[in-house]
């Protein structure tokens, strides 16, 4: 009997790492979806450990897939910074944007947190968060866009950030939030998905960083470290194949069956939960 329990305790977490990796690239937020699940199934998760890992293995994935451009804006900022290099300003740039778009973020996260978390956080707010989601998507499903890289301006990138800042609140998708943003100010698609998930990374790292004493002083860690690691290597292998998918929606233009899918979604949550 033991055995059994022990077994469907893995497959909840293996369940639940899947889960957040799936919805974690797409426009449908994660974090929402996290709230609705434990409200259907009663599932309660103590401790931080489990969503700061989750979310860890998220980003392992969107490095992996992002890695050229990566390894690219690294290896250019530095040579415009040491060498002055003409044809790396253009990647310096970017990078400098990335970090005007995650300060926002970083300001509205530390002030508006404890608020968040214990005002906003109900499943009620989710479905009306996720009707908001979708209407955004539906705003945005034919705009195309013409700026490249190397046309954004500091104003599109303090825009995109303090739409992610908005995506702090459950049921705000950050990644649905930040392309639409892009795409408002005019980026390319192509442009829009780069920006949003590059910009994905200092958030994300910044969370994991400063909850690493979180980790270490969870008593529920110790117990659960086997069921944790599971759901963290489910979040890397889910968020990788999820991105690749949404990468491949998003040319060809179908972010309306996402919005199709949060007001599916949300009125069902605001009806029956």
């Amino acid at each position: 009997m033991e055995n059994i329990s022990e077994f469907w305790l893995l497959i909840k977490y293996a369940f639940l790492g899947v889960f957040q990796g799936v919805t974690e690239p797409i426009p449908v937020s994660s974090s929402g979806h996290l709230v609705i699940l434990r409200e259907l199934f009663g599932i309660e998760i103590k401790g931080l450990s489990f969503e700061i890992l989750v979310n860890f293995g998220s980003l392992i994935a969107v490095l992996i897939v992002y890695r050229e451009d990566i390894i690219r804006l690294i290896q250019n900022s530095l040579r415009y910074i040491f060498k002055q290099k003409a044809d790396a300003k253009s990647d310096f740039r970017f990078v400098l944007f990335l970090v005007a778009a995650t300060i926002p973020t970083g300001i509205i996260g530390l002030l508006l947190e404890d608020y968040i978390s214990s005002k906003l956080s109900g499943v009620a707010v989710v479905g009306v968060t996720l009707l908001i989601t979708g209407v955004a998507l539906w705003i945005i499903r034919n705009l195309q866009g013409v700026k490249e890289d190397d046309e954004i301006t500091i104003k599109d990138a303090v825009i995109i950030g303090l739409a992610q800042s908005v995506a702090l609140v459950p049921g705000i998708s950050r990644s649905g939030a930040t392309i639409v943003a892009a795409m408002l100010v005019g980026l390319k698609k192509k442009t829009a998905l780069r920006f949003s998930f590059l910009l994905y990374i200092p958030v994300s790292l910044g969370v994991t960083m400063l909850s690493i004493g979180d980790i270490v002083n969870d008593p529920n860690f110790n117990v659960l470290m086997i069921p944790y690691i599971l759901a963290f290597i489910a979040s890397i292998i889910a968020t990788f194949y999820a991105l690749k998918w949404f990468i491949n929606i998003m040319e060809k233009g179908k972010l309306k069956y996402f919005s199709f899918y949060c007001f599916i979604v949300g009125i069902l949550v605001i009806l029956f939960l």
